[in-house]
């Protein structure tokens, strides 16, 4: 009895897979984009010009991050944005 049960439920289990994969397939057709959408950074792009002038000023990025309240790595990411905008 636990066999036919067990044997049930991996069929069921099948099933449910590949409805699943059809129904991602059929979104994808569609156009459906999956994964993490791009982020809005309101905050960095509004203190940009600040971290870039601190930054061209000679400070370091841990400093330009406390003084503007932003992480070592945002303030890594503006700069990176902008050398590369601006080759």
């Amino acid at each position: 009895m636990a066999s036919v049960m067990s044997a049930l439920a991996e069929f069921e289990g099948d099933l449910l897979r590949e409805r699943v994969r059809s129904g991602v397939a059929a979104a994808q057709a569609r156009g459906v984009v999956f994964g993490r959408r791009p982020g809005q950074r309101t905050k960095s792009d509004r203190l940009a010009p600040k971290v870039l002038e601190l930054v061209s000023a000679g400070h370091s990025y841990r400093q330009v991050g406390r003084l503007v309240n932003l992480s070592k790595n945002t303030v890594l990411d503006i700069v990176k944005r902008s050398r590369s905008e601006n080759p």
